[in-house]
């Protein structure tokens, strides 16, 4: 058998395989974060997990079938180690770099959300206090 087709069946089964592994870590892990994010709405939090899951499946997937060609026929066996952990190098960063931007997008949406909490009173003033004996005189 020719080591390129080798090497792409290899490729694509490690990249797959590593693809989905990483999603579901990353849905699993990633739950709690995202409910925190939605302010403990479990329901959305699943449905945006899911969203994401999808596009993390849909980006990642089209990614390794783009790059699955490339470079020159392979000659040796060194020449397929070379080439599969190059390839499969460049689809580990791709996934890591997703990874990072969905973090760091849901930690903007945190921070806000955690921001506009703070601006606000945690509940209406229902009455005012008059100054006891012990308080400082007013001013004016």
């Amino acid at each position: 058998m020719d080591l390129t087709v080798v090497s792409y069946a290899v490729y694509l089964v490690v990249s797959i395989a590593l693809t989905i592994w990483v999603a579901r870590t990353l849905s699993r892990n990633g739950r709690l974060f995202i409910a925190d994010v939605l302010h403990g709405d479990e329901r959305l939090a699943d449905a945006v997990n899911h969203l994401l899951v999808v596009g993390f499946y849909l980006v990642n997937l089209g990614f390794v079938a783009l790059y699955l060609r490339g470079g020159d026929d392979i000659a040796s066996t060194a020449a397929l180690f070379e080439e599969l952990s190059a390839k499969l190098g460049v689809v580990l960063l791709v996934l890591g770099v997703l990874h990072l931007g969905n973090v760091w997008v849901l930690s903007k949406i945190r921070r806000r959300g955690i921001r506009d909490q703070e601006t606000h009173p945690p509940v209406t003033p229902d009455a005012h206090l008059t100054p006891g004996p012990f308080a400082a005189p007013a001013k004016g």
